[in-house]
């Protein structure tokens, strides 16, 4: 068996103890665990906050407005979600779609790191700021990091870390989609290169947009 094969298995073996998971409060009031969903041996993992309603309903990570746009961005770069992993940094929806926990986070975040293990992605893509201080370990807003690599370390495992602006930032403030799209152009040399790849800049922006754009 190889080793893609071997890691997809225990993938699917972490998730399944995952839908059972009752380590924090929010099993009380989730309809499913949404673990997450793409290529068990994917170059390109996206990592969320955590799931809103259309997901805790359908068990899929981004399946809404966002979710789409999400699909739209990765069509304009020639990737399909069944090339990526998506998921987020809790598996369970907090009530009223609030901001994690700690107490939530910390439950979660090695099942996050697990995930990461086992896919061993070339990049990992955090979409808006949550999941960005996370993983990185910095205080840095999205605003400041987005488009730009980031090589950390995050639950025992080096990554190459690219932060972008949520998709649904952009459904709110159109203006920040142009942005989003620069920064997906970068993808496709980030998991294609050889080690020791270094991000290429991406052109200025106009100071109009940078003024418009907020922290997500």
């Amino acid at each position: 068996m190889s080793d893609a094969a071997v890691r997809a298995q225990a993938l699917e073996r972490l998730h399944e103890s995952l839908r059972a998971c009752t380590r924090c409060d929010l099993c009380e009031e989730r309809t499913q665990v949404v673990v997450g969903a793409g290529d068990p041996d994917a170059k390109l993992m996206f990592v969320g906050e955590a799931p809103g309603a259309n997901e805790d309903r359908t068990g899929m990570p981004f399946v809404g407005q966002a979710g789409t746009l999400l699909e739209s961005l990765l069509k304009g770069i020639g990737l399909t979600r069944d090339q990526v992993f998506i998921t987020n940094v809790l598996k369970c929806r907090p009530p009223g779609n609030r901001d994690p926990a700690a107490s939530e986070v910390e439950a979660c975040q090695r099942f996050l790191a697990d995930q990461v293990l086992l896919i061993q992605p070339r990049l990992v893509c955090t979409l808006g700021n949550f999941a960005t201080k996370l993983i990185s370990g910095r205080p840095d807003g999205i605003s400041t990091v987005h488009g730009t690599v980031q090589q950390v370390r995050f639950g025992g495992v080096d990554i190459a870390l690219f932060p972008v602006f949520h998709p649904a930032a952009a459904l709110y403030q159109r203006s920040l989609l142009g942005t989003l799209q620069q920064d997906f152009a970068q993808i496709p040399a980030l998991i294609g290169a050889a080690p020791g790849w270094v991000a290429q800049p991406v052109a200025a922006m106009p100071p109009s947009d940078h003024a418009q754009m907020g922290v997500v």
